[in-house]
């Protein structure tokens, strides 16, 4: 039988191809958050690359703390990767090393509990209906303005905030003339899709779902129900279970397949980048690495596809927008104009696009839970851009990062609001009587 670090150094070993294109030259250094705040090299794409190539080499335990610290405090938000001029597969390497380091280090209790509940549809429910509850009592809003921050009441009150900061914002009223209308508006037919309902977006922002189908079929496209659907696995994906990530993501092949759609939409970056990686997921399986790979190629982000469909414009709603961008759409994806465009097409609508919008809000799934120093830190220098922008609400097509920011700004008592940007277009079609 061999031994633990040799099982391990062999799994790495067999990604050996995707570490040898970095050739350090440091590209990635200015556009990584936690090295322009560490300023340890350790904490650099290329540094942690380096670290890599240390265990698959067999020059370092893949066991050992530094491996560990060094590969647990990157935030995954592969804004290193647009950048490499050698094409290196950053994001898959990291979950790689990961799932390496969960072989020897078990997750926290924490995480093992998030992705015990986020696996389970009926625990996820049992978790999330209690936070809607409290969030439509008020509570949430009077627990996160009244607790101190101080000791194990800091978690809860950073809690009750993200909470808080789910709550639908409601752009200020206008006259119920409908102006900014544009004629000969009927929708194209466009095909059929499938809507992703996600776990926490279902859960906290199911208002963004609704808005979602309504704008996707006042664009011309049928939206197609889609039954026993689960978890994505991308919170799996990056705590290194990739053997969960993988049960989660064939179950959701699965029911996808079951049905006749074209596209399979996807309304938050996170989860879209984890759908469109299910190649990547599945490439060592025979079985599975074909249809994960035709899974893959039709998945979009919902503001993708309403890019593709113009969209249609419709009523006037006068506010001010600030635009961030979500590292997993942006980088990820390489998704960054179609979101602009669902916001340019509100009449009324002004886009300030965030000051450094490519950096990570510090949210980068439960990143800023279990690292709450670092990705408050993070979090903190994004609220302050968001707020210098001067404007009526954040837009950001991403729960986490929108709970993330959220939550940032009401710890500071700030008046703007967060939405996602087919929210906006939703309200303008609803004063338009799209839906009438």
């Amino acid at each position: 039988m061999t031994s633990p670090t040799t099982t391990l150094s062999d799994a790495l070993a067999a990604q050996q191809e995707r570490l040898l294109p970095c050739v350090h030259c440091g590209f990635c250094l200015p556009v990584c958050p936690t090295y322009t705040r560490l300023g340890d090299e350790n904490d650099s794409p290329r540094g942690r690359l380096h670290l890599m190539r240390h265990v698959v080499e067999g020059r370092m335990d893949p066991a050992s703390d530094a491996f560990r610290t060094h590969i647990d405090r990157c935030l995954g938000c592969r804004a290193c990767e647009p950048v490499c001029p050698s094409g290196v597969e950053y994001g898959t390497l990291l979950e790689l090393a990961r799932e390496t380091i969960a072989e020897h280090h078990p997750p926290s209790r924490l995480t093992r509990m998030l992705l015990t509940v986020f696996a389970n549809r009926t625990l996820r429910a049992a978790v999330l209906f209690p936070g809607r509850v409290i969030r439509s009592l008020g509570l949430a809003s009077l627990m996160g303005r009244v607790v101190p921050a101080v000791g194990p009441l800091r978690g809860a009150k950073l809690g009750m905030a993200m909470l808080a900061s789910t709550k639908r914002w409601v752009p200020p009223k206008v006259s119920a003339e409908k102006k900014g209308v544009a004629p000969n508006a009927a929708p194209t037919p466009r095909g059929r899709v499938g809507v992703l309902e996600g776990c926490v977006q279902q859960g906290l922002f199911s208002h963004v779902n609704d808005a979602t189908v309504r704008v996707l079929e006042a664009n011309g496209y049928l939206v197609v129900p889609v039954k026993r659907q689960g978890c994505c696995g991308a919170l799996h994906v990056h705590s290194g279970d990739l053997d969960g990530a993988r049960t989660l993501a064939a179950a959701n092949i699965k029911v996808f397949e079951s049905v006749d759609v074209d596209w399979i939409v996807v309304n938050a970056a996170g989860c879209g980048a984890a759908m469109k990686d299910y190649g990547t997921l599945f490439e060592a399986d025979a079985e599975w690495s074909e249809r994960a790979s035709t899974f893959a190629a039709r998945v979009k982000d919902a503001t993708e596809l309403l890019a593709d469909a113009g969209p249609r414009q419709g009523a006037e709603v006068v506010c001010s927008i600030a635009y961030d961008h979500p590292c997993h759409l942006l980088h990820a994806q390489r998704v960054e104009t179609a979101p602009l465009q669902v916001l340019g097409a509100v009449p009324g609508a002004e886009v300030r696009v965030v000051d450094r919008a490519d950096e990570c809000c510090g949210g980068a799934g439960i990143y800023g839970i279990t690292h709450p120093e670092l990705g408050g830190q993070i979090g903190r220098d994004k609220v302050a851009a968001v707020r210098a922008c001067r404007a009526d609400a954040l837009a950001t097509p991403n729960p986490g990062c929108m709970m993330q920011i959220g939550a940032g700004l009401f710890l500071e008592g700030a008046p703007e609001g967060v939405l996602h940007p087919v929210e906006l277009l939703d309200t303008s079609y609803l004063r338009a009587g799209f839906y009438d």
